[in-house]
């Protein structure tokens, strides 16, 4: 029986292990990956006590961290979280888990682009993460799919790598927030933005050679190499969905203490319905939850 297992090995996930180490309970922390999006991010400039650093390095600190607190994450895919009496049981694919508390901090996975021949090609030219696989693509032309902030981090990073990066962007204009990485991607002579443009189609041969999208009615192509879908991210709440309030999107509803409407649930970071879905706002997410479950288990007994 642990005391609270923690889900998801993001920012918020590994702040809310290092809490729970630094308090000496008995949990595990359980997730298919170390890192979470954090990993994703090409440039972190407004993370507390560090800056002009890439998501890959923050990552390496929390993981030094945790290795201060002999923190291990097991890693493992969670298929569902059950109730049972007052406690609950965590299933992966592989082990069972029967806690007295759970915080989810599962995060968010890329929304999938639905279009002819995007899953014959993911892996083969289109990708949904710049920094992992931009380098496959040095000196090649390129397109990304999406106009939001992520949208524009993933140019920043293919600016430094490839020939030409095309935005392809579905709305009028940029619906980036973040002023100053406009301004970086937008004065590149490599970028050019294509609005009003909806993607039809990946094509090419055994790899990506080009991309079918219209505007205006009439269907254009572009002769690219490598196509990166930024279109959003969908919240991995599933695995809960049957036990706490979701909202419309999908996020769980939580109160300001991270407790959702299951008693014993807490939850943190890109999945809660609170706003700001950042790696810095995500850990102070996972130091409140882990603190509230803490309370929870220390009255429960």
């Amino acid at each position: 029986m642990y005391d609270i297992i923690i889900i998801g090995a993001g920012a918020a996930g590994i702040t809310a292990a290092i809490y729970a180490a630094r308090a000496n309970l008995n949990f595990e922390i359980i997730s298919k990956d170390v890192g979470g999006l954090t990993l994703w991010s090409p440039d972190i400039e407004n993370y507390t006590g560090y800056h002009n650093l890439t998501g890959i390095d923050l990552v390496e600190k929390f993981k030094e961290h945790m290795a201060d607190y002999k923190i291990n994450v097991k890693e493992e895919t969670i298929t569902k979280v059950e109730k049972k009496d007052d406690n609950f049981i965590v299933k992966t694919e592989k082990e069972e888990y029967e806690t007295k508390s759970v915080v989810i901090a599962s995060g968010s996975s890329p929304r999938k682009l639905e279009v002819e021949g995007a899953d014959k090609f993911e892996g083969k030219g289109l990708a949904y993460c710049a920094t992992c696989d931009g380098p496959l693509f040095a000196g090649k032309d390129v397109v990304v799919i999406g106009g939001g902030d992520s949208a524009l981090a993933a140019a920043l990073t293919l600016i430094q790598m490839t020939n030409k990066v095309y935005i392809l962007n579905l709305t009028e204009e940029l619906t980036g927030k973040d002023k100053a990485l406009s301004e970086k991607v937008l004065k590149s002579e490599k970028v050019e933005v294509i609005n009003n443009a909806k993607s039809k189609e990946v094509f090419g041969e055994e790899f990506v050679t080009g991309i079918k999208y219209e505007q205006d009615g009439q269907e254009k192509t572009l002769d690219v190499q490598g196509v990166f879908v930024e279109i959003g991210h969908i919240r991995n709440t599933d695995i809960v969905k049957d036990l706490v309030e979701l909202n419309d999107k999908k996020e769980i509803v939580t109160d300001k203490t991270g407790a959702t409407s299951q008693p014993g649930i807490f939850a943190a970071g890109d999945l809660t319905d609170l706003p700001g879905k950042q790696s810095i706002i995500a850990a102070g997410d996972g130091s409140r939850a882990l603190l509230s479950a803490f309370a929870y288990v220390s009255k429960k007994g």
